[in-house]
């Protein structure tokens, strides 16, 4: 714990990541993203751990964007074909465990990165949400290619282009997150997402996140083919027969994940 930038806890089954930079707006730079990215890797490394949690400390920000250090921001090692952010971004994608932000303030920039690699998200209504990078010269980039497969394109351009905030219930609108709750019930509802998440079959759900994130640059054919041969994997494993003689003997059903 200590002066760690990014606070690590175990909270019923699901792993909490909380950035702690709350002087900063909880924002970003690289020791956080490494952070984060060694978090998801403990996460998957636990079989104990059914989902990760991702919020920031304190009521004001979720995360800001980028520490905007005038020495330092957006400064690219061209001998690097990717960035540190990015990664996470990837990572984060390719988790098995289902990612679960808990949006408590403002989500701004690289934020709203954040928020759109998780899958699932609860936002106070008092939080607000923006990408304000075309006021300060640069765009939206890596934000982009995640936000325009979760919201419509149309409402994912006016955000980048004009660079104006907006509050909780236009995101929900969006899709931008599932839930929007008093500030005083996030707590409640991230752990009844979490709760639900825990009782489902484990190797379901990471499959399925799995299988969800293929089909997504296959065609409907492509990805019709694909799921079929999911679900015939599915079939075969513990979980699936248990899940049923569960069901038939009207009690709760023991999962092993295999």
């Amino acid at each position: 714990m200590g002066d760690a930038v990014v606070q690590v806890g175990r909270r019923d089954a699901a792993l909490w990541l909380t950035i702690d930079r709350p002087a900063r707006r909880n924002a970003l730079n690289a020791e956080v993203i490494a952070a984060l990215r060694q978090g998801l890797r403990d996460a998957q490394a636990d079989p104990a751990v059914r989902a990760v949690v991702l919020t920031g400390s304190g009521t004001q920000a979720f995360c800001a964007g980028a520490d905007l250090d005038p020495q330092r921001a957006f400064s690219v090692d061209a001998a690097r074909t990717t960035t540190d952010y990015a990664d996470l971004l990837r990572e984060a994608q390719a988790c098995p465990l289902p990612l679960v932000a808990r949006v408590n303030g403002a989500c701004m920039a690289g934020g709203i990165g954040l928020l759109c690699m998780a899958d699932l998200a609860v936002a106070a209504e008092g939080a607000s949400f923006g990408l304000p990078e075309v006021k300060v010269g640069v765009f939206p980039m890596q934000v982009m290619a995640l936000l325009q497969r979760v919201v419509p394109r149309r409402k994912a351009r006016e955000w980048a282009l004009l660079g104006e905030p907006f509050d909780a219930r236009e995101a929900l609108a969006a899709g931008l997150v599932n839930h929007v709750v008093p500030a005083d019930q996030l707590d409640s509802k991230v752990d009844a997402i979490v709760a639900r998440l825990a009782a489902n079959a484990p190797l379901a759900v990471r499959r399925g996140k799995h299988a969800m994130r293929v089909i997504e640059a296959l065609g409907s054919e492509e990805a019709l083919a694909y799921m079929e041969g999911q679900i015939a994997l599915l079939a075969q494993t513990e979980d699936v027969r248990e899940g049923l003689a569960a069901f038939a003997q009207k009690r709760q059903p023991r999962w092993t994940g295999r």
